[in-house]
């Protein structure tokens, strides 16, 4: 009986140590906007996927995902295949295409995202396989890495800016929103600019502050004001 006992608490103790899986918010979502892009959930955290894209850049530890989850359905609804080049991110659209730099090698490749995650705390971008092994991270297993979304022109051909990098700190729906916090980052920062964004027949305006033209001076901006606007993140225009 004892036996049984411990065996039944071994199983609830793994079960207590399995990873949460994403649980959609449940609410009502008008027809056009699919489940990928609706709000969820893992553990006590919501995740808000961004409505777009362009202009996203961001650093941090990657890291990969293989044997254990090939052949699985991803949070896109594809089936997972690690010898695809590949990725989960929290909050990017499905479909995006990402640069990925190994900053510790300089390798580089090209992913589309597929799948939400990686949920462990300081990562920001969980590869497939062939990902990983293209950046010469696949042994060790993690790596610090640049992602940069990236745009097709109509010929196919990936197009990305580097030029200069804006903190985007909020979108809103109401102009008069984004005018009111455009107000008061203008007191004490020299450039804040609205820019209005359409999607599935709604014009978002986001809320921009220029931060540099250098990335490493841009994100030193980023670490302030997030202090201020957790939700404050980085694009390049």
């Amino acid at each position: 009986m004892k036996k049984k006992a411990l065996a039944l608490s071994f199983l609830f103790l793994l079960w207590g140590c399995a990873p949460e899986q994403p649980q959609l918010i449940r609410k009502t979502y008008p027809p056009k906007v699919p489940p990928t892009q609706r709000p969820y959930r893992v553990g006590k955290k919501v995740y808000y996927p961004l409505p777009s894209a362009r202009g996203y850049v961001e650093e941090g530890i990657a890291s990969w995902y293989g044997p254990g989850f090939h052949g699985r359905r991803t949070a896109s609804g594809e089936r997972y295949n690690m010898y695809a080049f590949t990725a989960a991110h929290k909050l990017l659209p499905m479909g995006t295409k990402v640069l990925v730099i190994n900053l510790e090698n300089g390798r580089r490749t090209v992913v589309r995202i597929n799948d939400r995650g990686p949920f462990v705390k300081g990562r920001i971008i969980d590869l497939s396989y062939a990902a990983a092994r293209a950046l010469g991270m696949h042994r060790k297993g993690t790596a610090r890495v640049r992602i940069i979304a990236l745009s097709e022109d109509e010929g196919g051909k990936i197009l990305w800016s580097k030029e200069k990098f804006y903190i985007q700190v909020g979108a809103f729906k109401s102009y008069a929103n984004a005018v009111r916090l455009k107000q008061k980052l203008a007191r004490r920062y020299p450039l804040v600019t609205i820019e209005p964004y359409q999607k599935d027949g709604q014009t978002y305006y986001r809320v921009q502050v220029f931060a540099a033209q250098d990335l490493n001076e841009a994100r030193k901006q980023l670490a302030s004001l997030e202090k201020i606007f957790p939700q404050a993140f980085l694009v390049a225009r």
